[in-house]
């Protein structure tokens, strides 16, 4: 009991009272702007970029981007640079498309009605290094707390009101992955959470990805990162469901 006590005194209150106003740590890497005038190898900047996230028209794809910092290294006029922006999820994979901006999240009515109060999502590892699922995890620690906006993670498919997908999707995971979502019952939403779900991202080119069940499926929130942040997550799926 004393140890218990001692340890509540030492720690304090962890939890982080107002998530919609929270920030990362100052290590963060958030959305990017950058100054074309400054960049003037940006063809060399695009070879190295590990996740060809570098477009031709000096914008930056997140939805591949593994915000590694590389580019922002080596482009030494200061052309690029990440931001502490962590409000980066999108309803369009294109606006993963970005230069210092990027739309918000377009929350529709029909998930506002079902979803608003309550949401309920089944999680699929699909190849993925679990960097991203442990941050997941993390949205529903002491510090976060995801469970107080009503939105949770569950252990069966049919008690999910749609998947949350991490990881490239490989071969071997695709059949379970349409599976797992065959069994959420509808109305059911898809959740893309880090660059690996949205884009393949290093893994892109692999022969040994199956990425199908996103052409069949129509997608809602596109998170990106590597891995995505809980701020970023929660956030987002806040700003999907309408929630204030």
């Amino acid at each position: 009991m004393f140890e218990t006590l001692k340890t509540q005194v030492l720690q304090k209150n962890q939890l982080i009272k107002d998530i919609r106003t929270a920030t990362p740590k100052d290590r963060f890497r958030g959305l990017p702007s950058i100054d074309p005038e400054k960049c003037p190898d940006w063809k060399q900047l695009q070879q190295n970029c590990p996740a060809k996230a570098m477009l031709d028209d000096y914008k930056i794809d997140l939805g591949k981007c593994t915000l590694c910092g590389e580019c922002e290294h080596l482009c030494k006029d200061g052309g690029i640079k990440f931001g502490k922006n962590h409000k980066i999820g999108a309803s369009d994979r294109n606006d993963l498309i970005v230069n210092g901006e990027i739309n918000p999240i377009k929350a529709s009515e029909a998930i506002k009605k079902y979803f608003g109060k309550s949401l309920k999502l089944r999680q699929v590892s699909a190849g993925g290094c679990n960097s991203c699922e442990m941050e997941l995890n993390a949205c529903s620690n002491a510090n976060f707390d995801m469970g107080r906006y009503g939105i949770d993670f569950v252990a069966s498919p049919r008690h999910a009101d749609g998947v949350v997908i991490t990881g490239p999707i490989t071969k071997n995971m695709a059949k379970a992955l349409e599976d797992t979502f065959e069994a959420c019952s509808e109305p059911r939403i898809i959740i893309l959470v880090g660059a690996c779900a949205i884009s393949g991202g290093v893994f892109q080119n692999s022969e040994e990805l199956d990425r199908s069940f996103l052409e069949k499926h129509k997608v809602d929130l596109y998170i990106p990162g590597c891995p995505a942040h809980p701020l970023t997550i929660i956030n987002a799926i806040l700003d999907l469901i309408g929630a204030k």
